[in-house]
């Protein structure tokens, strides 16, 4: 196998096209599912529901993206991004139809938690990071990642405070409109992300003597792996509870509503600095120990924002630092998985990983609900977030991120 050339050249027709239809479908497909938490209160309020009552639906929509991420992984290694992502596309309107259409709980929580959920595991990172690791070479793979998970980030500036002008203005039911127009335009993207497909063959080259079976052994005994797919926990828990829990804190507060969209459109701005530099920084230092930076630094942003006084200053300052800190784990994920195993199955292994995220994603939504219901307030919540989030983040720092032997083997075959 030729090692792969990292040269200006490579970005043709075919490849940019890849690359922007992946950014804008997980900017469309995260900003609107980032932007759910607008809706806790008047939801909440028009249903005669409780906040653990929405929360739970959003927790069970990460649920159903953890459970499902791995196996439509698996469809997209097999069959290709394309049919999974237009898929989703597709399941994602209808999602967003009962939502707007919901009665009650039940309704609720079978729209934006199942089928949101179903599919987020085909239009969001996972798919998105796949396909534009494939249409590139390894020595630009960790910058190209970053710089379509930074792009993906847009789209909570863009829906965050669209879906809260058409809240305030005219109710929830027409921000769930506008939403649904957003998920059409996803349609065209999915198809050409799925452009990776015609590509992901030559990329993966003597990756393709590897089987589905043997990654997976690979990955089991693979002990730093298990140490990044159990730290990706923290990931999922930490930031589902501020996309969801935030409003309702600044709410207490006695803030303007208006700042919880301007928050989240601040993350959203900042994130676009964060992983680019993030995945510029993967590419000349060790994935593992940028990664468990991210996670304590987070913790202690959590840990000081809580602590002092909200105000819309304080509210903005925090959006920032945790918007650079943001998606910026998605490029060192996926690109510590190529590392490790390559490219063959990197939508099922980091399916797999991801499962830990959403495992998490879910105890940060329904259970910072649940404690916000029983006790009145979020401190408890904001201090087990803060104390496993370190602990997290100092074991991933030292993780095995050494490749397997087969792809030690292959490399060095490459070499000769």
């Amino acid at each position: 196998m030729r090692p792969a050339r990292a040269t200006t050249s490579e970005f043709n027709a075919q490849t940019t096209a890849i690359l922007i239809g992946a950014s804008v479908m997980l900017s469309l497909s995260m900003g609107m599912r980032q932007s759910f938490g607008l809706f806790l209160g008047p939801i909440s309020r028009d249903l005669a529901i409780t906040a653990a009552d929405f929360t739970f639906a959003i927790a069970i929509q990460n649920i159903v993206w953890g459970v499902t991420q791995p196996f439509m992984g698996a469809l997209a290694d097999r069959y290709g991004c394309r049919p999974v992502a237009l898929l989703g596309v597709v399941i994602y309107a209808a999602g967003l139809t009962l939502m707007w259409n919901a009665v009650g709980t039940l309704s609720l929580t079978l729209g934006a938690g199942v089928l949101v959920g179903l599919a987020m595991s085909c239009t969001a990172s996972n798919m998105a990071m796949a396909a534009s690791a494939r249409a590139v070479s390894a020595g630009k793979r960790s910058l190209v990642l970053g710089i379509v998970s930074g792009a993906g980030s847009m789209g909570t500036f863009v829906a965050a405070p669209m879906a809260q002008t058409l809240i305030a203005g005219y109710g929830w039911g027409a921000a769930m409109i506008g939403f649904l127009g957003l998920a059409v335009l996803m349609a065209p993207m999915a198809y050409l992300a799925g452009g990776a497909d015609k590509v992901g063959g030559g990329r993966a080259g003597a990756d393709e003597n590897s089987t589905f079976k043997g990654i997976l052994t690979e990955a089991a005994h693979h002990g730093g792996y298990i140490i990044m797919a159990s730290a990706f926990f923290v990931c999922g828990l930490q930031l589902v509870f501020l996309t969801t829990h935030l409003p309702t804190y600044l709410e207490i507060c006695g803030l303007d509503p208006m700042l919880s969209a301007q928050a989240l459109a601040t993350v959203g701005a900042f994130n676009v600095l964060g992983s680019y530099l993030l995945g510029w920084l993967g590419g000349r230092y060790p994935k593992h120990l940028l990664l468990g930076g991210v996670y304590i630094l987070r913790s202690l942003a959590l840990a000081v924002f809580f602590i002092v006084p909200a105000s819309p200053a304080s509210t903005l300052l925090f959006s920032a630092v945790m918007g650079t800190l943001w998606l910026g784990v998605v490029p060192l994920i996926n690109g510590l998985v190529a590392q490790i195993f390559g490219l063959r199955y990197m939508a099922t292994l980091t399916g797999i990983a991801f499962f830990s995220h959403q495992v998490g994603s879910f105890l940060g939504a329904w259970g910072g609900g649940l404690l916000y219901d029983t006790l009145g307030n979020y401190d408890r919540a904001i201090q087990t977030g803060v104390a496993i989030g370190i602990i997290a983040g100092l074991a991933q720092m030292f993780m095995n991120d050494k490749p397997t032997p087969r792809m030690e083997a292959m490399r060095a075959a490459a070499a000769e």
